[in-house]
């Protein structure tokens, strides 16, 4: 099974925020247990590239990938510290070609029909769609989705349990966001909410995609 096929089988991707490296494992395997076997973990903390680090180390059976990717220099450290996919906010034209040559999966933020446009003439055919609620949310991906039709999304912000179900359509890959995994529930080691957080998600994609 290909990574994209492995995201999009799980549908969910947890943007996943993590301050202590030490806690990476726990994290991961949370979310195995709720039944998601996805993260992207960021590079917003100092901790993000350990904590790749430490997932692939522990975890071997949850699909890593590296998020907030805003330069070549974080896309090669992540890469070298076992992350499976890249995902960057916007589309960075280095980390794109880098990617593209490396056989690396990367998904960079595209919202505007000129920004699909450069990623479509660039072979690529999943695009994270971020912040998703800013520009127009599943009624943008739609429309984007008539003249390009080979191009799957991702959207993630302003997504959650509420509207997850809408997004279960197949212009939609996977969507991705923080409600998942959540940042707070990780420092104070709460570790069965994200698990119930994933079972719950789980249980509403599973029941839209029987309606489907």
């Amino acid at each position: 099974m290909t990574i994209k096929e492995k995201i999009a089988e799980c549908f969910l991707v947890p943007v996943v925020v993590i301050d202590e490296a030490e806690k990476a494992k726990d994290t991961a395997q949370a979310l195995l247990a709720g039944g998601v076997k996805v993260m992207e973990v960021t590079l917003r903390t100092e901790a993000g590239l350990k904590v790749i680090e430490n997932v692939v180390k522990s975890c071997p059976d949850i699909l890593i990938g590296a998020g907030t990717v805003l330069s070549l220099a974080q896309c090669k450290d992540a890469i070298s510290r076992g992350a499976s996919f890249i995902v960057s906010p916007g589309y960075d034209t280095e980390i794109v070609d880098y990617c593209l040559k490396n056989n690396m999966p990367v998904f960079p933020g595209c919202v505007t029909p000129t920004e699909i446009t450069v990623a479509y003439k660039a072979g690529l055919e999943v695009l994270k769609f971020f912040p998703a609620n800013v520009y127009g949310g599943l009624a943008a991906i739609k429309a984007l989705s008539a003249p390009f039709t080979k191009i799957k999304f991702i959207p993630t912000g302003g997504v959650d349990n509420k509207n997850l179900a809408d997004f279960v359509i197949p212009q939609v890959l996977a969507v991705g966001g923080s409600w998942i995994c959540d940042r707070k529930a990780i420092k104070e080691g709460n570790f069965q909410a994200i698990t119930d957080a994933c079972k719950a998600a789980i249980k509403i994609v599973s029941e839209a995609r029987a309606k489907a």
